[in-house]
């Protein structure tokens, strides 16, 4: 029986790349039956909106969705298809795995880490309040009434908001992830001894979590702290779990570790829907060149598998684009050591050579 999935082709460079990990997918055998719905630039051009309501309610219906990257538009008004993805189908949970490939050119070898970074709430929610305007004041007053800490009257604010529902929520998806996984040990990452009472208590419920799950082994880290023992003992880590904006920047982080976003899959998980992308950008200027790095879209393919549990299909793939880098041969110009256009593979080449590793 073939699964339903939606597919979000992209923008720019997004269809290239995700037609590429449509072929690569298919070649496992596994059927899908493809509902191929357009956001972003495609969708504001035709539709008049950068995330139509079909998208939604196409996803909603298949539960699970492949989406290249799309582009924002520059200008008030145009929200991040992104953003509005993650909170209309509450997809709590972004999935960064970022791992060491032989072939890629990185500062780092040997690192295998997970970053699990909670999607709805702090700073990210975008509560925010435009400096100068009346209700800003009214906020701004109202605070000086009651903190220690006054805030200028010309301040700018934003609401960091932490909930003791969504931090459990995002801290067990953590460790049933180390669980199921093989992974042994699970990092909360935060600042708690600055922020006591948001980050604290994020810290606070990651402990009552941890104690929940005696076969995983649990510990924390200040997050400025945490970014620099990445630099110097990456081995010593394995899944680290934070709030929304740390989250942000250390998977980033993470992922220039291994080379870069080129090599790097995401996933936002929920409770109803599963939306697997590539998470670098659109690359407008390289469209149609055939020659973007399909690595990122192909692997957030394979975490898609996973989540299918088709772990043959999902192994067979990761291991042909283990291969394929690691020759060196087949690979786009960003992977060449030489970087040399004229002896690099397309981005269709490269896609080929992965689909006859696939089939040997």
């Amino acid at each position: 029986m073939a699964y339903s999935v939606t597919l979000i082709p992209g923008d720019g460079i997004g269809t290239e790349v995700s037609g590429a990990a449509r072929r690569v997918l298919e070649a496992t055998g596994v059927e899908f039956d493809w509902d191929i719905q357009e956001a972003g630039v495609t969708a504001l051009e035709k539709h008049g909106d950068v995330l139509p309501d079909a998208v939604i309610d196409s996803i909603r219906k298949n539960n699970i969705a492949l989406k290249g990257p799309l582009t924002t538009p520059v200008g008030g008004g145009f929200r991040s298809v992104n953003v509005a993805l993650r909170h209309a189908l509450e997809l709590y949970a972004n999935l960064r795995p970022s791992r060491s490939y032989d072939g890629v050119q990185s500062s780092f070898d040997n690192v295998d880490l997970v970053v699990v970074r909670e999607n709805m709430e702090d700073l990210y929610a975008g509560v925010e309040f435009e400096q100068g305007a009346s209700d800003t004041a009214e906020i701004i007053a109202e605070i000086n009434k009651r903190s220690e800490k006054p805030v200028s009257k010309t301040a700018a604010l934003s609401i960091k908001a932490i909930t003791p529902e969504n931090s459990r929520r995002i801290v067990k998806f953590a460790f049933e992830y180390a669980r199921e996984n093989g992974r042994k040990l699970v990092t909360s990452v935060h600042k708690a001894n600055i922020m006591k009472y948001t980050d604290g208590l994020f810290l606070e419920v990651s402990q009552a979590v941890a104690s929940e799950y005696p076969d995983i082994e649990f510990n924390d880290r200040i997050v400025d702290n945490m970014c620099m023992q990445l630099m110097q003992k990456p081995e010593q880590y394995d899944v680290l779990v934070m709030p929304n904006l740390y989250g942000d920047i250390v998977s980033d982080m993470t992922s220039g570790m291994i080379g870069g976003l080129g090599v790097a899959p995401s996933a936002n998980i929920g409770e109803k829907g599963a939306v697997f992308e590539a998470i670098h950008g659109s690359a407008p200027s390289h469209a149609g060149k055939n020659v973007a790095n399909p690595t990122a879209m192909i692997l957030s393919g394979v975490m898609m598998l996973r989540h299918l549990r088709e772990f043959d299909a999902a192994n067979a793939v990761e291991n042909g684009v283990k291969k394929i880098i690691a020759e060196g041969k087949n690979v786009t110009y960003d992977l060449r050591e030489d970087r040399d256009q004229s002896k690099a593979a397309k981005t269709s080449e490269m896609a080929d050579a992965i689909i006859a590793e696939i089939q040997k």
